[in-house]
């Protein structure tokens, strides 16, 4: 496969309904996305908050200045920034994949960290992707975040797409 770029990412977003808010959820559909084997390509390894790619981080900037995608750079109520990606383009798909990439657009961005992250981990070879995940991330990982996080992704589960998640 070529290396992903641009029109990827503007896939990755159409996927998701054509709009993902936040850098932390483009990053987690797009792995999503690798893992069940409908991804772009993208190179993921563990960061801080979680799977990362730098070359979907680019490509993204890339993909906005050729109008790809159009990014809506905003300020928080709390002071932070983050981003809004949208496209109008429209990539073919299986319904099953539009669904889980939709899905996890529209979840809360900590539980998709932590789900996403476990089941990174997993497909990594980690034996206990949730306690791993606990451990790793601490201070987002309290007993009502990792009860949302494993509900999210039994909910990822659920949705029938060609390659299956990690049984975590």
């Amino acid at each position: 496969m070529p290396d992903p770029g641009p029109r990827e990412v503007a896939r990755i977003v159409s996927l998701a309904g054509g709009e993902i808010i936040g850098r932390t959820r483009l990053q987690k559909v797009g792995c999503l996305l690798d893992l069940v084997g409908s991804g772009s390509g993208f190179e993921f390894s563990y960061h801080i908050y979680g799977p990362y790619s730098e070359e979907l981080s680019i490509a993204a900037g890339d993909a906005d200045a050729l109008d790809m995608i159009t990014v809506d750079d905003r300020v928080a109520a709390w002071g932070g920034r983050y981003s809004i990606y949208r496209t109008t383009m429209d990539f073919s798909a299986d319904a099953s994949v539009k669904s889980l990439a939709r899905k996890a657009a529209q979840a809360d961005s900590v539980a998709l960290e932590l789900a996403v992250t476990a089941a990174f981990l997993a497909a990594n070879g980690e034996d206990d992707a949730w306690d791993e995940v606990a451990e790793r991330k601490s201070a987002k990982a309290t007993p009502e975040m990792m009860s949302k996080a494993r509900s999210l992704y039994a909910d990822f589960r659920k949705i029938d797409v060609l390659g299956r998640l990690p049984s975590i």
